[in-house]
């Protein structure tokens, strides 16, 4: 371990360093096969997130920046795989931010300093990979600029259709159950998981729908109510356009299929 005087570069271990400072990357031995997170610390309306980078070289740093250099199989080691979704950006939580913000603006003598701030770096990989990877940072939202809390009002929004998919759910209610316009909501939900709720809300519906005419012998008119369909006619239609063929004729194939297997 030894404390790099410029720009504030801390050399953890061989698989890790972490910067603090503003500009460009120093010339300094990275750690082989490198990923970086860059925190950005946050002020008056400009949120506090984490960011990862592919190629750290890319990478600058502003005032408010904190930089951490790792090797990937250092993650995949302590962590397994690399979580999914690491090209994108999270909001962090409070706890990261302290974190984060003792790193950057530690004013003890050198001589604490240095284990101080490499033990914090540490602190700050392992918690924020772990947050991630149990899906509790709350992503930022492209160019919505949308703030945290509206992300999680959307993240709850999808949990009410994961969840009561097979109740009358409309964009009324689960725009007033998560607090959200219905505007803000429809956007940012595209936004956040690529689809529309209609969408979302279907496909729920239909895996549910097919589960049930595998596992019971429900007729299909009371399988679609069951899952959400007025009617057997709109039912049998969206089945159709998701599993290119209709309730019962899906229910006759598996069921055939089965019997050949026995």
């Amino acid at each position: 371990m030894r404390w790099m005087v410029e720009r504030d570069w801390v050399q953890v271990s061989h698989e890790m360093a972490a910067m603090v400072g503003a500009g460009a990357l120093p010339q300094r031995p990275w750690p082989a096969e490198p990923v970086a997170l860059s925190y950005t610390l946050g002020c008056v309306g400009t949120p506090a997130t984490v960011r990862w980078h592919a190629d750290p070289s890319a990478a600058t740093l502003g005032d408010d920046q904190l930089l951490l250099i790792v090797s990937a199989s250092a993650i995949e080691r302590l962590f397994g795989a690399l979580p999914e979704g690491r090209d994108g950006a999270f909001h962090i939580t409070r706890e990261l931010r302290e974190i984060a913000l003792a790193i950057r603006d530690c004013d003890m003598p050198e001589g604490a300093r240095e284990p101080y701030r490499l033990a914090k770096s540490i602190e700050l990989l392992c918690d924020t990979l772990r947050l991630i990877g149990d899906s509790a940072l709350v992503p930022v939202l492209g160019e919505s600029h949308l703030s945290q809390e509206d992300s999680r009002r959307i993240l709850n929004a999808r949990s009410m259709i994961d969840e009561r998919w097979a109740e009358k759910l409309t964009l009324d209610t689960l725009s007033g159950a998560c607090g959200l316009n219905r505007a803000k909501l429809t956007r940012g939900f595209r936004d956040m998981f690529d689809c529309s709720i209609a969408d979302a809300l279907a496909e729920k519906r239909l895996e549910g729908a097919k589960m049930l005419l595998l596992s019971t012998d429900l007729p299909v008119a009371s399988v679609g109510y069951r899952c959400g369909y007025l009617n057997n006619a709109s039912f049998t239609r969206a089945f159709s356009r998701r599993f290119g063929t209709a309730p019962t004729q899906y229910r006759a194939r598996r069921l055939c299929c089965k019997n050949r297997e026995a």
